[in-house]
């Protein structure tokens, strides 16, 4: 009742405040239910635990270890998902808090509801990292290639800082300073490398893109992929290119398209080296594609962050329109 366009075929998602009394009132029911629900969980857990012990001698092996299963799975629910759903529950009736971002949403796939649901996220991803994983260590080692973002002023002599690393990877929230090192890429992009931008298409017109597409990946001789900021997009654009790219000679393969897994679509894309791929940022973050496989990437916009409530409650948090021009450049590093 929230969303624009809830007629639509498109997922929805609203801020949960205000609360009207309605929805106060379900989530008290929901609460009650919750509980009984984990004593329950104790319950039939101790019972199986006391079975275990009882009949020791003559219960099997793979009835012990479905048993087992069962226990584990009985306290995590009741220990871990129930408990955090009842504080979600609890939170709505008292002031927001400030760590967390809540929202609700319906998901839809081509117009059909497969999901409703409340959400909470952490608004800093970075403190419970820090706090589960990098806290308990001996020591650690975070790295990657783009982890440090550039910079206009002059306090790094290559124009990359690491201000933004610090914050991205949780380090802050130490009690102790980090130790950085930094090694130059032993790749020279300004030789190796074009960019090019493209200005004299519609990028409004599925019709034009795809042309523009098929001409490059033909250009290309293969090896191209093809990055999308929306599904809608890169899906028409393959119903147009792929009878023309491959009667050429070069394997198209599509994300979203193709029933096929995203690991799977890339090391198909790494070993046919004429082969072209579309995709969307799963594809192009944490993706590694060595040697002549990949010759050719096309961008079909810039990759500004999707202006969701959780991606809004983050940039509100992280310096508005900095943390968004950072997101960006980081997204394009990355590709």
């Amino acid at each position: 009742a929230r969303s624009d366009g809830a007629d639509g075929p498109y997922s929805l998602e609203c801020d949960l405040r205000p609360i009207d009394d309605e929805l106060a009132q379900a989530a008290a029911e929901l609460d009650v239910a919750l509980a009984k629900i984990v004593r329950s969980f104790s319950a039939l857990a101790d019972c199986l635990r006391r079975l275990l012990d009882e009949q020791n001698e003559t219960l099997e092996k793979p009835t012990r270890t479905r048993m087992d299963a069962a226990i584990r799975g009985l306290d995590r629910r009741g220990r871990a998902t129930v408990p955090g759903w009842r504080l979600m529950l609890a939170d709505l009736l008292g002031d927001p808090n400030a760590d967390f971002v809540d929202w609700m949403s319906v998901e839809r796939i081509q117009g059909r509801e497969i999901d409703v649901g409340l959400h909470r996220h952490w608004v800093d991803p970075s403190r419970p990292f820090a706090e589960a994983v990098l806290e308990p260590l001996h020591g650690g080692l975070i790295t990657s290639a783009t982890l440090r973002d550039q910079v206009t002023e002059a306090d790094d002599p290559d124009g990359m800082s690491w201000a933004n690393a610090e914050v991205r990877t949780g380090v802050l929230h130490l009690p102790t300073p980090v130790a950085r090192s930094h090694f130059s890429s032993p790749f020279d992009y300004a030789e190796q490398a074009r960019v090019l931008v493209v200005q004299d298409i519609n990028r409004n017109s599925a019709d034009q893109v795809a042309a523009a597409y098929r001409d490059l990946f033909r250009a290309s001789g293969g090896g191209a992929l093809g990055l999308f900021t929306a599904v809608n997009r890169l899906k028409a654009v393959y119903e147009r290119i792929v009878g023309p790219v491959e009667s050429d000679g070069y394997p198209l393969y599509a994300q979203h398209v193709d029933a096929i897994d995203t690991g799977t679509l890339v090391d198909i894309f790494r070993a046919e080296q004429d082969a072209c791929l579309l995709g969307t940022d799963a594809i192009r973050d944490g993706v590694d594609v060595q040697g002549h496989s990949l010759r050719l990437m096309v961008l079909d916009r810039t990759p500004w962050p999707r202006p969701d409530i959780l991606y809004r409650a983050r940039r509100e948090a992280f310096g508005g329109g900095k943390f968004t021009d950072m997101m960006t450049r980081l997204r394009l590093q990355q590709a």
